[in-house]
């Protein structure tokens, strides 16, 4: 078995690497969307949604970085168009939503979506013995189970 600088399986790693660049373009695409949700809210909700949304996009900013230098650290590339962020991203894209609902739901959906693949990429981390991807998948998945709870509280 050939194993990386890291003392990873290096074909395993190339595996956990392409699903790590599978979630750097569906925050990409998240974090594009709560800019956008963020600029065009309106109605009753503006005040405290417009801060929440930043909060969010603020969020997605540093988690993208951890994720790109994450990739980085197990010798990969990380991705960096917009092409292959489109290409690669199974979130919904919110273009021009101003209503409260409709942009909870949007980002409800979209971290649904993050979720599903961070539990593949902490299986993954997890039969490799990949501490390093494990914490931090770890680390997103329990503060996104709140979030998403919350969220979903809002809306009910």
């Amino acid at each position: 078995m050939s194993v990386t600088i890291l003392g990873l399986d290096q074909e395993k790693t190339i595996k956990e690497v392409k699903e790590l660049n599978r979630l750097l373009a569906n925050y990409q695409i998240f974090y594009q969307s709560l800019r956008g949700l963020h600029w065009n809210i309106k109605g009753k909700n503006f005040f405290e949604l417009h801060v929440k949304f930043e909060e969010l996009y603020l969020d997605a900013q540093d988690k993208i970085d951890l994720i790109a230098e994450r990739i980085l650290t197990l010798q990969g590339t990380p991705i960096h168009t917009f092409e292959d962020y489109i290409n690669e991203s199974e979130v919904l894209a919110g273009k021009n939503i101003n209503n409260d609902e409709t942009a909870v739901q949007l980002i409800i959906d979209s971290i649904a979506v993050l979720l599903k693949i961070e539990r593949t990429i902490l299986e993954l981390s997890d039969e490799i013995s990949d501490e390093g991807t494990n914490s931090m998948m770890s680390d997103f998945i329990s503060e996104q189970e709140k979030t998403l709870w919350m969220f979903r509280a809002w809306l009910n």
